[in-house]
């Protein structure tokens, strides 16, 4: 397992992503946008930093209880086409309103694949592993899974064969380490597989994850004028 990916937004505060390369970082994902109007307003700011200290940059939307397609149309506007940014759907309890039901989720996956001809990951806790029991789920299969779990390993549902990359510790529960110099204690992700492996799900190199064909989306209600 690779220790070299964080997660942030603006509850990190001021960051030193140059700082965390040298402590080993490889790739930083950002909290960009929620439902269907919200902005991380540390998110341009950070995605900069990251370039320039030649990370890899991803971009997570939290999902919450408004339409999936719409929502998908919000995170796009704000992390633009660029390639070389890895895309995630944060897929949890909302504290603060409605949850994204998985419905939504699913919209909002296929509307994702649509758009930029590759499916998203999928971050979860153990709600997904409580929304699907044993149900094996072909559409959310198709997404790489990041998985959140603060104790020895994670949980991995039945609709993957393994996880990709694993929320190990939120900065203070879970396995050491938790800081990172230039962030300090923050959300921390190991990724299950080397440094090539990793650069490879992110887009650079041999292309990891299968690009979306129209009729897949087309099975899933996604048709050529709109998911």
């Amino acid at each position: 397992m690779l220790n070299a990916v964080i997660d942030i937004s603006h509850y990190n505060g001021a960051v030193d992503l140059a700082a965390a390369k040298a402590d080993g970082i490889i790739g930083v994902i950002q909290k960009a946008t929620e439902g269907t109007g919200y902005v991380d307003p540390s998110y341009a700011a950070n995605r900069d930093k990251a370039r320039a200290a030649g990370l890899l940059w991803g971009a997570y939307h939290f999902g919450t209880g408004a339409g999936g397609a719409a929502q998908a149309t919000h995170f796009l506007s704000v992390v633009g086409d660029d390639p070389a940014t890895l895309l995630a759907l944060d897929f949890e309890a909302n504290p603060s309103g409605p949850s994204m039901s998985l419905e939504e989720a699913k919209a909002f996956i296929v509307a994702v694949a649509r758009r930029r001809g590759r499916f998203p990951g999928f971050y979860s806790n153990a709600r997904i592993a409580d929304e699907l029991g044993d149900h094996v789920d072909p559409l959310l299969a198709r997404c790489w899974l990041w998985a959140a779990r603060y104790g020895s390993a994670p949980v991995v549902p039945k609709t993957w064969p393994t996880w990709t990359m694993w929320q190990y510790t939120d900065g203070h529960a879970g396995p050491e380490p938790h800081a990172v110099a230039g962030v300090g204690p923050c959300d921390r992700d190991r990724f299950n597989g080397d440094e090539a492996g990793l650069r490879r799900l992110w887009g650079q190199g041999e292309t990891a994850v299968a690009a979306a064909s129209p009729s897949e989306l087309l099975a899933h209600g996604c048709g050529p004028r709109g998911c």
